[in-house]
């Protein structure tokens, strides 16, 4: 590619504009969560509504997590997750971290799991991904929910982070988002 054709390209027309005004602050805190489309905008809602967490530093990727509880298929996800996250801390200041997982997510279709069920399994990946960053990244405060389906709308349930911050096993909160 040419320099010509790189100056063209940097003054093409405006395709769009957002109404929305950019805010420089940051609110040192990420989400972790599943790149499925069809949770997105609850994960949003839930996120700046539920959490009150504006202009929070986003990681999707397929399965969310998932990759940070030492699956060997995930391998190189980890590697490139702890990468991001890693960078998000140093480079935005994160203090907070909130792991998303969800139901039915087709990236467990893939993966074998010893437990009784999907839903089992990733309380166990959320568990151990909370450990795993603990690790390598201490201080932070770790939180982990679960999106659930409920007459044709997501619930938010908090699940056990195994970080102390709850008792282990019990569902705290739930919200219900449209």
């Amino acid at each position: 590619m040419g320099v010509d054709t790189i100056l063209r390209r940097r003054v093409s027309p405006v395709v769009f504009t957002s109404r929305l005004p950019f805010d420089e602050r940051r609110v040192q805190a990420a989400a972790i969560y599943c790149s499925d489309g069809r949770f997105g905008e609850q994960m949003d809602e839930f996120l700046h509504s539920g959490l009150r967490l504006p202009r929070y530093d986003r990681v999707a990727a397929p399965g969310g997590a998932a990759c940070l509880a030492g699956h060997a298929m995930t391998y190189y996800e980890q590697t490139a997750m702890e990468s991001q996250v890693e960078f998000l801390v140093r480079e935005h200041g994160l203090r907070r971290i909130v792991l998303i997982a969800h139901d039915g997510c087709a990236f467990y279709k893939s993966l074998w799991h010893g437990l009784d069920s999907v839903e089992e399994q990733q309380a166990s990946d959320l568990r151990k991904a909370v450990e795993r960053i603990t690790l390598w990244q201490p201080g932070l405060k770790i939180e982990a929910y679960f999106a659930r389906k409920v007459d044709g709308q997501i619930a938010f349930e908090r699940w056990s982070s195994g970080n102390g911050d709850d008792v282990a096993g019990q569902r705290k909160d739930r919200w219900a988002i449209s």
